[in-house]
């Protein structure tokens, strides 16, 4: 099974940072956070990764590329240590440009002949998960008893109207119908979507059907999930674990005090921070 990372789009609500520098490269502690995910995908048995980027994005590709001289460097010094963290990750990550952003139900075509004929995990890195048992595991887990598509989502018991939500099916996992956004009190439920997904062959079947009927304007999944939702081929998972919503600055800010407070090296000055500024 392989792994997607949809890591195209601009990162507007990161500039001016994200004009010259990938929003999926800034730190979490000192590890970009697209890392997390592919640490995610290998610690759930996936080991290729595929990367849909952009022309602005080659800092992408070489963040998972060898650094010779580095590595040179540091053998002739005999750090170890600084070895391995310089060391590309044990997976095989190649990279497919989206030369139009036309929406990320476009993005995923670029990667449909890639597919052939398995099953994928798709993720926005957007969403970061800490768990003991990784995310895209739990969703390959579920569709290993149903062999459907699988919805990633979180119970969020407040307002959901910014949220893609599910309409589940009484008493099991199955998914009846999706609404993005819905007005306040119209929602179906408080299930709501998270960015990962698994997707099964025939969604991208479906993603290529639709693209064929689309006009102008970005394309967007839509038309393929709810295609799968009247065929009764879709799931949902409740997330084990937390979620770290990175889409916005004061997100990510979040993630990265989590980071710090996690971190031995880093807590003292957390908390010395937080004593002297905040009470």
């Amino acid at each position: 099974m392989k792994g997607i990372i949809v890591a195209a789009g601009y990162g507007t609500r990161f500039l001016p940072i994200t004009k010259t520098v990938p929003k999926e490269l800034l730190p979490v502690g000192l590890k970009p956070s697209i890392a997390f995910i592919v640490d995610e995908f290998i610690a759930s048995g996936i080991s290729d990764i595929v990367i849909i980027s952009s022309r602005r994005k080659k800092a992408l590709e070489d963040y998972f590329d060898r650094e010779v001289e580095l590595e040179w460097l540091f053998a002739k010094e005999g750090k170890a240590d600084k070895l391995a963290l310089i060391a590309p990750p044990e997976a095989r990550i190649s990279f497919v440009r989206q030369t139009e952003m036309r929406g990320t139900g476009h993005a995923l075509l670029q990667v449909k002949n890639l597919i052939v004929g398995e099953p994928c995990v798709v993720a926005y890195p957007d969403d970061l998960h800490i768990g003991k048992i990784p995310l895209a595991r739990q969703l390959m887990d579920l569709y290993a008893s149903t062999g459907k598509c699988v919805l990633a989502t979180i119970l969020e018991p407040g307002d959901v109207s910014r949220y893609g939500v599910i309409d589940p099916e009484a008493g099991g996992v199955g998914v009846k119908g999706f609404v993005e956004k819905p007005a306040r009190g119209s929602e179906p439920s408080h299930e709501v979507s998270i960015g990962r997904y698994l997707y099964t062959p025939e969604f991208f079947d479906k993603l290529e059907e639709g693209w064929a009927k689309h006009g102008s304007g970005e394309y967007y999944h839509s038309y393929a999930l709810d295609r799968m939702i009247e065929a009764g081929k879709v799931a949902y998972k409740r997330v084990e674990g937390e979620r770290l919503d990175i889409g916005d600055p004061a997100g990510y800010l979040e993630a990265v005090l989590r980071n710090a407070a996690a971190d031995p090296a880093l807590r003292p000055t957390l908390e010395r921070f937080v004593e002297l500024n905040l009470r």
